[in-house]
């Protein structure tokens, strides 16, 4: 299992949904990536699009002001 880490708190829409798409492309099975973004639309987004792309949203954090740690894992398949 690998464990990437990507921040987009300082991006905007459309960027944040083309570098998740990029990031999940490259996870393995079992892999996770730690996403750093802020909160509000990215917030309410990022994990639905995930969610919706068939990988798992493992958690979110609230890591300091007003930005938030959200934790994807690429399913296995069973």
């Amino acid at each position: 299992m690998a464990i990437y880490h990507l921040d987009i708190t300082r991006d905007h829409c459309p960027m944040t949904f083309v570098k998740i798409k990029i990031e999940l492309s490259k996870l393995q099975e079992d892999d996770e990536l730690e996403v750093l973004l802020c909160e509000g639309e990215p917030l309410e987004n990022v994990p639905r699009t995930a969610r919706e792309q068939g990988y798992r949203v493992v958690d979110i954090q609230m890591v300091g002001d007003a930005v938030f740690k959200v934790i994807i894992k690429k399913q296995t398949n069973e």
